[in-house]
């Protein structure tokens, strides 16, 4: 069996690939960001990384023709991109799953569509099940394009799901790991132990009470790949995540105990980071009852064990680039 995975040598899509080799597939990673995080895979025979954008259609139709499955992980996750390059995140998440959608239609291959806990929005009714109202905040508040592309894009596959599409869709969870995003970008975890690594304050938003929760990027590429593999679950969405609610403060905390770091806490307002065109969602927990009864899949990583890897796949890719200069 092969495979495609847009994004697929991201953050999720490379654990993803991993996961998908093991079971002795082939794999096509489709991608427009260097090669870092799939590095120890160009070697092996069955993996193929493409460089190209899923916006080239040309590009994506040639290697959907070849593949059984697709996996479309491809999207711009990162909250400063939100705020400043909106029409970046909306063209991506929109045009791009359309494309992906269309030709897989007409080719008729399997879809996994990767959303988010970000459609729920800060609906205050928690935790949040699979079919659960939305509760955004106004569209001039760039904060919520990326929700909105994601949302759009989970329609898109339930209107080709009736056009015959088999698709589907999955929710993340504040997925964390070894390889995500560059230090002192992206989400939380980078930025602190950006800050962390550098010696400098952690700069929490508010009194640090918002929580969330974090799951191992290895549990959400097992789910991810059971999802995709199950007939249980064509037709559905599901939310993928661990249950156990963080607060940011905490997460603060725990950080700079397990990494023997100095910082101290420095409580800030979220229009000095991020300007007002940002809005906080003040709890995010996911109800996982629906995947633990399609795929019997739980989160069994807990939060420190994921803290300890990422601290020091982190301070060794640091003191990479260090002893490189």
């Amino acid at each position: 069996m092969k495979v495609l995975i847009t994004g697929g040598a991201g953050f999720i899509g490379s654990y993803v690939s991993e996961k998908e080799l093991a079971l002795g597939n082939e794999v096509i990673a489709f991608d427009v960001s260097g090669d870092e995080k799939i590095q120890h895979l160009l070697d092996n025979p069955k993996f193929e990384y493409v460089k190209g954008s899923i916006l080239d259609r040309e590009l994506l139709e040639t290697h959907i023709q070849k593949v059984d499955l697709i996996y479309h992980l491809a999207a711009i996750a990162n909250v400063q991109h939100y705020i400043l390059d909106p029409l970046r995140v909306l063209d991506i998440g929109v045009k791009g799953t359309i494309a992906v959608l269309e030709l897989a239609h007409k080719h008729k291959k399997k879809v996994l569509f990767s959303s988010t806990s970000e459609v729920y929005g800060k609906n205050p009714k928690i935790p949040w099940k699979e079919n659960d109202d939305r509760v955004l905040g106004p569209t001039t508040i760039d904060r919520w394009c990326y929700s909105s592309s994601k949302a759009v894009g989970e329609h898109y596959c339930y209107a080709y799901k009736k056009k015959g599409l088999k698709v589907v869709v999955v929710r993340y969870f504040n997925v964390i790991g070894p390889r995500l995003d560059a230090l002192d970008t992206g989400r939380v975890i980078t930025i602190f132990l950006g800050q962390l690594l550098k010696g400098k304050p952690i700069t929490v938003i508010g009194d640090g009470k918002q929580t969330r929760c974090f799951t191992d990027v290895e549990d959400a590429a097992e789910a991810t790949v059971q999802a995709m593999h199950s007939p249980k679950t064509e037709g559905d969405v599901l939310n993928i995540g661990n249950d156990t609610e963080t607060t940011i403060k905490d997460l603060a905390e725990l950080m700079i105990k397990l990494g023997n770091f100095t910082s101290k806490i420095e409580h800030v307002s979220k229009d000095d980071v991020y300007g007002k065109e940002y809005e906080d969602v003040p709890r995010r927990q996911p109800n996982v009852d629906k995947v633990k009864k399609l795929l019997g899949w739980k989160a069994s990583i807990p939060l420190e064990e994921t803290l300890k890897k990422t601290i020091a796949y982190f301070t060794d890719q640091v003191k990479s680039e260090k002893s490189q200069k």
